[in-house]
């Protein structure tokens, strides 16, 4: 990520009218706070506004009191907006399954500190990972499930998330469909990776069947879970060309590279405050 160490971060939504960039940068100017980053997007269907801003104070600063201070002219706007002060590292938990290169990929950047979050745990339905986990010393919670034991497995679960106070979940191949209930818990706070083929596949071996069917793109897309099935509010996708020449396991291996990359993206995107959640969809200042 392009973000230097000393810059905050304040991303605000409110409907859309006259004066919404002004609101926000003469209050920035007024602070003497110097904007390095700026994007807006105004959404003329759904008559909704969104402006992102990176800025570096030239003044002593006080997060509370910049808050406080911009409390007022926000609300003459209906603007909802979040602050991020410099170094922020959301505390998170992992949920995996079998499959390991997600999570092998996540715990590389996380140790070169390309990825900056706190990991508190790693969660998973099986015990395959956790010498994985053990090797980057994070504790590792396994916690099996059955048809019949999901609901007490879930409440496992839902004690790690809150024990460790984690503001972020990422569900890096994790191949359980979570409950109604978990789905609500975790809300805009959780981001899942799936393949995405054209057409679609589903079930055993997908890319099994897209060899059979000829394809010509593999891809990923990574999202914030919600109770409809791989179909929550889209972050970002990838696609890799393929041909005639890849055989199964070439398009498994291509899949697994986009779904690292997709995944890590998403991530990024998420921490650093670019991504807006509005309705069942995202505006996402890449």
């Amino acid at each position: 990520m392009s973000r230097t160490p000393d810059t905050w971060i304040i991303a605000a939504q409110c409907p859309s009218r006259l004066g919404t960039v002004d609101v926000l940068t003469r209050f920035l100017k007024e602070q003497r706070c110097y904007i390095t980053e700026l994007s807006s997007f105004d959404d003329r269907l759904g008559e909704r506004f969104f402006i992102r801003a990176e800025f570096r104070p030239e003044t002593d600063f006080d997060g509370e009191a910049f808050r406080q201070a911009f409390d007022p002219r926000a609300a003459e706007f209906a603007m909802d907006f979040e602050l991020t002060a410099p170094g922020t590292r959301p505390r998170t938990v992992i949920m995996v399954s079998k499959a390991d290169h997600c999570l092998n990929d996540l715990l590389y950047r996380y140790r070169i500190g390309q990825l900056p979050i706190d990991i508190r745990a790693v969660v998973s339905n099986h015990p395959d990972l956790e010498p994985l986990a053990a090797w980057h010393d994070l504790p590792y919670h396994h916690f099996p499930i059955t048809p019949e034991t999901k609901a007490q497995q879930e409440a496992h679960i839902r004690q790690v998330i809150e024990e460790t106070g984690a503001e972020l979940v990422i569900l890096a191949r994790y191949m359980q469909v979570l409950s109604p209930e978990m789905c609500t818990l975790l809300s805009g706070r959780a981001i899942n990776i799936h393949h995405s083929l054209l057409p679609g596949f589903k079930g055993a071996k997908p890319y099994h069947q897209a060899y059979e069917k000829g394809v010509k793109l593999v891809g990923a897309t990574a999202h914030y879970i919600n109770n409809d099935l791989d179909e929550g509010p889209i972050i970002t996708q990838g696609v890799e060309a393929v041909d005639h020449t890849h055989y199964p396991e070439d398009l498994v291996a291509k899949g697994r590279d986009v779904e690292c990359l997709t995944l890590a993206k998403a991530i990024g995107y998420h921490i650093e405050r670019r991504v807006f959640l509005y309705a069942n969809r995202t505006v996402v200042f890449a």
